[in-house]
């Protein structure tokens, strides 16, 4: 019988995992995997890298060589996680190999307190590209308002760009519309197409974790809109997902999209993060089930993938189903008050802000362990 996480791979859904930490991968966890589990990527960001260097005494002596040389806790922390993200490359090659790099990609994200400054992500996603020196990685590049010329500047400039915290369509289309510009200046500088790849990371949860909110509390309320408030609760993140995969099918087709793939240019593929379902009423494989996709990429936290690998339905094309409810989102929730880009602006910046306290709090770690090992 055919595992539940191939039939997912076969329905043209990437299994990657969103995780990364270094015994993990020295015990050969992303190998067990990526063999045994359909994993074909992995991604990365700055809480995931905080939680792994704050545990345990793993990376203890490489901590107290880096500071013994001088580098500042910023520099450690990015030495640690580049070494990893070189690692967890080399595991993923085999399948960058055979998939002729569609997939086997490992995702790295430049510092988030810089995703308010075009010129300086643009300069620091060409040095960490640089740095890192891997055919399969993608560097991570915030889609905000900042964040999306660099994105253009990036692709342009032949740099592989994992486009991340993406919450709203509109920015979508302005994330989509940079990588096709940045592919276009490429093409006109005579660069390679062929070796330049993509993926858009939609944030899933997170949209029902904020929207949720509200309408609970309409529904708890009473009055006129608790009942219509009551039937909307947990559809925005899928409805709003299955809206841009819906985009992404209108705009990869046409002359435009014609012309770039005719010079080898692929398809940036939407990538499904925030998928681990945060309400525990909710069935904790919801936002892979019902998102299901040809040319999507599904990046899980190991215990969802674990959970879909016992207990997951996969039902075929799930996200291009109930498309009339997907169309009415955004109309139902303004009629109770909810705004679509309220909703994108406060998620965005929420995430931005989140993982800058996370990348600040893996420094602190660093900070303070180099101080105690110094002592020791």
């Amino acid at each position: 019988m055919t595992s539940r996480l191939q039939q997912l791979t076969d329905q043209g859904v990437a299994v990657w995992v969103d995780s990364i930490a270094r015994d993990w991968i020295q015990k050969g966890e992303l190998r067990r995997l990526r063999d045994q589990f359909q994993v074909a990527g992995v991604t990365s960001n700055p809480t995931i890298f905080q939680k792994a260097m704050g545990e345990g005494s793993f990376y203890d002596d490489d901590i107290r060589r880096l500071a013994a040389k001088g580098l500042d806790p910023r520099r450690i922390f990015e030495s640690l996680a580049l070494d990893d993200i070189r690692a967890a490359a080399a595991d993923m090659e085999p399948v960058w190999e055979r998939t002729g790099g569609v997939d086997g990609r490992v995702s790295f994200e430049v510092p988030p307190d810089i995703a308010d400054d075009t010129e300086a992500t643009i300069r620091d996603t060409r040095r960490l590209f640089d740095e890192l020196a891997r055919p399969n990685v993608f560097i991570k590049i915030p889609a905000t308002a900042a964040g999306v010329p660099a994105i253009r500047a990036s692709i342009a400039a032949g740099i592989n760009v994992n486009v991340t915290l993406i919450f709203s369509i509109q920015r979508y289309r302005e994330v989509i519309d940079a990588y096709l510009g940045g592919l276009e200046e490429l093409a006109d500088a005579g660069g390679d197409l062929t070796e330049v790849a993509s993926v858009a990371s939609f944030f899933v949860s997170r949209v029902d974790t904020l929207v949720d909110k509200e309408l609970q509390e309409l529904v708890e309320a009473g009055g006129p809109g608790a009942e219509a408030a009551r039937a909307r609760l947990g559809t925005a993140a899928i409805d709003n997902a299955k809206l841009a995969y819906e985009v992404f099918q209108q705009t990869f087709q046409g002359p435009r999209w014609d012309t770039l793939a005719a010079r080898g240019a692929r398809v940036q593929r939407p990538l499904w993060a925030s998928t681990s379902t945060k309400n525990p009423e909710y069935r904790d494989v919801l936002y892979v089930e019902e998102l299901i996709a040809r040319d999507t990429v599904n990046t899980m936290p190991l215990e969802t993938i674990e959970a879909f690998a016992d207990h997951g339905e996969v039902r075929g094309p799930t996200a291009t189903e109930g498309m009339d409810r997907a169309h009415r989102l955004w109309a139902d929730l303004a009629s109770l008050g909810i705004g679509e880009d309220d909703v994108g602006d406060r998620l965005e910046r929420e995430g931005v802000e989140k993982f800058a306290d996370s990348y600040n709090g893996a420094v602190d770690t660093i900070e303070a362990k180099a101080k105690k090992l110094a002592q020791a």
